[in-house]
């Protein structure tokens, strides 16, 4: 018997990487100031962040985790199901509920495993999970470790998605997709996709990562600024880690469908407990996206310059409303150059290759923050013109 050699096949696919500039690179962050980024021993202004409202370094919330951290310790110490859940933990829960607009929520340790946790208590193998292209990679995982037959649509395409739940009959069935994709910065049409679900007995499921605190009345998502219920919408995933500025995720819906999930599912059954600490931060995070509108506006403007400015310049752009705004590269090689001359120009912005994006799809994620300056969005898109045009003139030459 003669076995593939493990270390043989990573030296091969890493050598793929190489020759097709998909090779990834992590960057050590030294200090943090605000959008301000030590790296290398560089310092240079972030356009990669999700912390879209500013909160991962807004004073009240670092109050808030030291405080508790100083009472509770800095652990979990349990799963919730022994001794981990703590009141805090309780009471994150109930004001996210109460937030969204929903019976119940319950604290996952983090979005990838709150989607694997959905699926794989609510779908077996006879079942289907109806899912949008361009999903993110947690929920197609979550299918395929789910064990349910998985079926995907054209982006953003409703009837894609009646003719796929129309063409697995039997079974449970549910329709998934992000709220606002997080690659694009486009969202999701909600309320067209509800009406496939429901005419197919189809669970619908968003999850809304990068629409909560962001989009909708009081910041509540995609799902509220649709004016979907949870009638139309039984379970949604809110993240902690992107908008709210902290660490983990809620799956919040229909009462008993999560109740079933805190009693079943496996991700929640056997994983340690958040830190109380980061829960009582996420509270107070919380509070401060329902009461600072002007962070959703400072946003909002900061799109609408970045996009006019971008306009002006003749840089091409995904169409979004969001604050993840893609100018689009095309080859890994571009995007990868593009990238370098910004970080020269003192900006750090993050080169989106395959398979993160389609073959061809190569982009520069630009995502856009209340903590940035209007002198900030203004210098990044002159440097987002230099840099292509040096890129250019680099291509021309060569």
């Amino acid at each position: 018997m003669h076995r593939i050699d493990i270390h043989d096949r990573v030296r091969a696919q890493r050598a793929e990487r190489v020759a097709r500039e998909r090779q990834r690179q992590r960057r050590t962050v030294t200090r943090r100031d605000g959008v301000r980024l030590e790296v290398d021993g560089r310092w240079l202004t972030g356009f990669c962040s999700n912390d879209y409202l500013g909160l991962a370094t807004q004073f009240e919330v670092g109050a808030a985790l030291q405080d508790a951290a100083a009472r509770e310790g800095v652990g979990g110490a349990a799963s919730h199901l022994v001794c981990g859940h703590h009141a805090l933990h309780e009471q994150l829960e109930r004001e996210m509920a109460e937030w969204l607009g929903v019976p119940r929520a319950l604290l996952f340790g983090s979005g990838f495993t709150a989607n694997l946790a959905v699926q794989q208590a609510l779908l077996g193998d006879e079942d289907v999970c109806v899912q949008d292209r361009l999903n993110h990679a947690s929920l197609i995982d979550a299918s395929r470790l789910a064990g349910c037959r998985l079926r995907r649509y054209p982006h953003a395409d409703a009837e894609g998605a009646m003719r796929q739940l129309r063409n697995a009959p039997g079974g449970a069935a549910m329709l998934a997709t992000d709220g606002v994709f997080s690659m694009d910065g486009d969202v999701a049409p909600l309320r067209a996709l509800a009406l496939a679900a429901r005419s197919q007995q189809a669970l619908f499921y968003v999850d809304d990562a990068h629409g909560i605190g962001v989009l909708g009345p009081e910041g509540r998502g995609s799902v509220a600024e649709a004016g979907l219920t949870v009638e139309d919408v039984p379970l949604q995933l809110a993240t902690l880690g992107k908008a709210l500025g902290g660490l983990g995720a809620v799956v919040a819906g229909d009462a008993d469908l999560v109740e079933h999930l805190a009693g079943t599912a496996r991700p929640y059954l056997y994983t340690t407990a958040l830190p109380p600490a980061v829960a009582a931060a996420t509270l107070a995070a919380v509070r401060l996206a329902r009461r600072d509108e002007w962070r959703r506006e400072r946003v909002r403007e900061h799109v609408a310059r970045f996009r006019e400015a971008a306009s002006r310049e003749g840089l091409e752009l995904v169409a979004s409303s969001t604050p993840i705004q893609p100018g689009l590269c095309g080859s890994e090689a571009a995007a990868l150059a593009m990238s370098r001359a910004r970080e020269e120009a003192g900006f750090l912005v993050a080169a989106i290759r395959p398979p993160t994006v389609p073959e061809g799809g190569c982009r520069l994620r630009v995502t856009l923050t209340a903590a940035h300056t209007r002198d900030q969005v203004e210098q990044l898109v002159q440097a987002l013109a230099a840099a292509r045009d040096r890129t250019a003139a680099a291509v021309a030459i060569a």
